[in-house]
């Protein structure tokens, strides 16, 4: 009778034999070496959220600020919260743990062969059937998933029902190439590029690259021919821990001799002083970059008037301090599990600073997805843990009342050779949170490719984010799958579309970008797509996707409807989101 294994830990590395051993960072961050957060032991004093009261800016300084293009706070990202997930190393997402098929979207499992998913990871006798409620699969979260998915398990161990309720998502077939950081995944400069801002920073990372993740930016350094434009001003600021936010504020000895209330005061008197002096000043520029740099300079004492206000205490920033995240009673995360943890306080940093809109957008990179090690169970543990991270923030953003977009990639997958891994996945207390039985992960496969989209919509009056057209078996699977598989990397949309992002990773970063402009559409009720074809040209003129008619049927959610009449509560002009212009 064969010995089972032990299963490896999360954390532990992975060394395969047919891979060289890790020389690089990204080689060593896709096989566990390195997590991009360093282990760290973290004290209770801030048990719980300080719920911290601070006076409103002075109407003309709110007012100054809004006149030179200036975010502060809350106030400052008025586009919908975007997160990324980078699992280095070639993740599983089709098939195992999200429901694929052919033209037919999901709905169309079975024209996948009982052998490609094989190759996906699911046995013979598991086979997933949607249009058979309760046949391997679960629909809890809008997509249907696996029903013994890990990466499912875990976005429900970290999301109320609530939460699951609304809300919803997508997968995108795409093929990328394996054990790589030269994928251009990531898309964070395209979505800065679509005006989302935060009130300290525009864009956040969990790793110091230029990307702030593993993968690298899409897009190219010069802006008069690049599609998304590199911007190094926007170079993503390294967050992967609470002490990491908390450097981010410094209000200076000002407020060891004033009061909160005059110490914003004084700041408030240096903008108007600093706002008259800077109105006389003659550059000798263009009147446009004259505009710029003077915004720019107004834009700094705005800020710091506000940061006296907002941020006397800088524990406002600190995730541990935040009750709804840490807490042994109602917390998405017990005290244990927050410092037991390091992804757990890095995605617990990166998802509270983009939630409450003190960053435009984030990336948290987790590390180890090369999980093709002979069994099954190391890439289930870490399937579970992304799950927890994911459904996390989508818990936050719930908690807190606000939208928000995950977009989870990985560059490559894996594939099985069917033989199954009899070892269940346990929880902490040793009960089985999935059986074993599944096939194991032996190797690379570039071809089973895909990425994933979740939209939570906070409104009171819907619940999930809605399919555009109600066209949801070819939508919320943008893409399809052979019957061996493997992604079909020429795949149309119904209309007869090419899908480039099926074998394009540019593509997939522009068609998730075109989605993120889509959910800021104010009239859900129309389905006609103009205004999100027309900005989504004029943002990204030199884009990949095709004509109007085919930027049209690849928008998989209608827009967010509470997006146009949610307020902030940490904006003093009470502004909601708006449609992007």
């Amino acid at each position: 009778m064969a010995k089972k294994r032990q299963p490896i830990h999360p954390d532990a590395p992975l060394l395969h034999t047919d891979h060289p051993r890790p020389s690089t960072r990204r080689e060593f961050i896709k096989q566990g070496f390195m997590t991009g957060g360093a282990a760290i032991t973290t004290g209770t004093l801030f048990g719980t959220m300080m719920n911290q009261a601070h006076a409103l800016l002075q109407t003309d300084i709110s007012d100054l600020g809004t006149a030179n293009n200036c975010p502060v706070g809350g106030s400052g990202n008025m586009r919908l919260p975007f997160l990324c997930f980078d699992l280095a190393g070639g993740a599983n997402f089709a098939g195992s743990n999200v429901v694929v098929g052919g033209p037919g979207g999901q709905a169309d499992a079975r024209s996948v062969s009982a052998a490609g998913y094989s190759r996906l990871g699911i046995p013979g006798d598991r086979l997933p059937d949607p249009s058979t409620p309760g046949t391997f699969t679960n629909n809890s979260l809008g997509l249907e998933f696996h029903s013994e998915s890990a990466l499912l398990a875990g976005m429900l161990a970290s999301m109320s029902t609530d939460a699951q309720a609304r809300t919803n998502g997508a997968i995108i077939p795409a093929r990328s190439d394996n054990d790589t950081g030269n994928n251009p995944h990531n898309p964070m400069y395209g979505i800065a590029q679509a005006h989302a801002d935060g009130g300290l920073l525009t864009l956040i990372g969990s790793q110091a690259t230029e990307s702030g993740g593993r993968s690298i930016a899409a897009g190219g350094m010069d802006p008069m021919t690049a599609n998304i434009y590199i911007n190094p001003e926007l170079r993503p600021t390294k967050i992967d821990r609470p002490s990491d936010a908390l450097g981010l504020v410094d209000t200076g000895e000002l407020l060891s001799v004033l009061s909160q209330t005059d110490a914003t005061r004084v700041m408030e008197a240096v903008a108007r002083i600093s706002d008259d002096h800077i109105s006389k000043i003659s550059t000798g520029l263009s009147a446009s970059e004259e505009l710029a740099l003077k915004q720019r300079l107004r834009c700094a004492y705005i800020k710091s008037a506000f940061n006296a206000d907002k941020y006397s205490d800088p524990q406002v920033l600190n995730p541990e301090s935040d009750s709804r995240i840490v807490d042994d009673a109602a917390g998405i995360f017990t005290t244990a599990e927050f410092n037991g943890d390091r992804e757990f306080r890095k995605t617990s940093t990166v998802m509270k600073l983009v939630v409450d809109t003190e960053a435009g957008a984030g990336c948290v990179t987790m590390g180890g997805y090369d999980y093709h090690t002979g069994n099954r169970i190391a890439g289930e543990q870490r399937d579970f843990r992304a799950g927890r991270c994911i459904g996390a923030a989508l818990e936050y953003a719930h908690r807190v009342g606000r939208p928000l977009m995950v977009y989870a990639f990985s560059d490559g997958s894996v594939f099985s050779n069917g033989n199954p891994d009899d070892t269940d996945l346990l929880d902490g207390a040793g009960n089985i949170l999935l059986p074993g039985g599944k096939g194991q992960w032996t190797g690379d496969n570039s071809g089973g490719a895909s990425s994933l989209i979740f939209v939570y919509n906070p409104s009171a009056a819907a619940a999930r984010p809605t399919i555009r057209n109600d066209e949801i078996a070819t939508r919320q699977q943008l893409g399809y799958f052979r019957s061996n598989g493997s992604v079909e990397t020429s795949a149309r949309t119904p209309g007869g579309f090419p899908i480039q992002a099926a074998n394009n990773v540019t593509s997939l970063v522009e068609t998730v970008l075109l989605n993120y402009i889509a959910l800021h559409e104010a009239d859900t009720d129309n389905p006609d797509a103009t205004n999100t074809v027309t900005l989504f040209n004029t943002l990204f003129p030199r884009h990949s996707l095709g004509s109007d008619a085919a930027l049209e049927e690849l928008i998989i959610f209608n827009g967010l409807s509470s997006m146009t009449d949610a307020v902030d509560d940490d904006d003093p002009n009470g502004r909601p989101y708006r449609v992007i212009t």
